[in-house]
């Protein structure tokens, strides 16, 4: 599916996996809006061809409002790829305790429900979009799990679930979306260089890397987004996680 002239929305654009994304499909020729906390918003670098709105993903009626903004300018919403997500860790029994009962569902409640939450509401917008193909074809839903999603490492519980659950949906979302056209898949990443690993030494970095099979090196967000726009471009690929990790499978810890 050709990109451009539409309009393709992206969560957590104002860095990282979500950034580089966004500026993928501005420079495809689409019309790129990204949403993201406030706070990012404001200090977010200016992304060429990307519109940044403020919303939090778990909320109905943020994520509306710019759904809403996207609609109102009559360029038809083709795509929306879900980056947005958090990755704090803690141990089912720790040194101080049970995994704290509230972080583990504001983990949930960001990764998992508020993916849920844009993928329901983008469906919802791109199926009264006109067809582009003789398929039938209206647009594209990507989500993002994580190879910890089948490989959940030691303090990575919630994280694990959460990006677990992305990953059940898939299939079932790209069921429920057939009808109308829609396409689902998930992009699984392996060790990216992305703001979660902002405070990582340098020699750490070189640590992660040396697990990686090939090639021996931290991911690109760009590489994310290249994938995401491939996925948008193969009409035929639906339902499916695709892991994009160098080949590893990740160690306890």
């Amino acid at each position: 599916m050709d990109v451009s002239g539409s309009a393709v929305l992206v969560t957590g654009a104002a860095s990282g996996l979500g950034a580089a994304t966004a500026m993928r499909f501005a420079a495809a020729g689409a019309d790129v809006y990204g949403i993201d906390l406030q706070p990012s918003v404001n200090k977010a670098e200016k992304l060429p061809g990307v519109t940044l709105l403020p919303a939090d993903v778990t909320s109905e009626i943020e994520v509306k409002a710019a759904i809403d903004t996207i609609s109102d300018t009559g360029t038809p919403l083709r795509v929306a790829v879900n980056c947005a997500g958090v990755g704090w860790a803690a141990r089912i029994l720790g040194k101080e305790g049970p995994h704290d009962l509230g972080l583990f569902q504001k983990i949930i409640n960001i990764n998992l429900v508020g993916t849920f939450n844009v993928m329901r509401l983008a469906a919802a917008q791109i199926s009264t979009e006109s067809t582009v193909d003789a398929d039938g074809q209206r647009g594209v839903i990507i989500n993002t799990a994580s190879v910890a999603a089948f490989e959940g490492q030691i303090g990575q519980i919630a994280y694990a679930a959460s990006k677990g659950g992305v990953h059940a949906m898939t299939i079932s979302a790209a069921r429920d979306l057939a009808r109308v056209g829609i396409r689902v898949c998930t992009i699984a990443p392996g060790t990216i260089k992305t703001p979660m690993l902002a405070g990582v030494t340098p020699e750490f970095q070189k640590t992660l890397a040396s697990a990686i099979p090939f090639p021996p090196r931290l991911g690109e967000p760009e590489e994310y987004a290249q994938l995401a726009e491939f996925i948008v471009e193969h009409n035929y690929l639906n339902g499916e996680t695709i892991r994009m990790d160098g080949a590893i499978r990740m160690a306890p810890r």
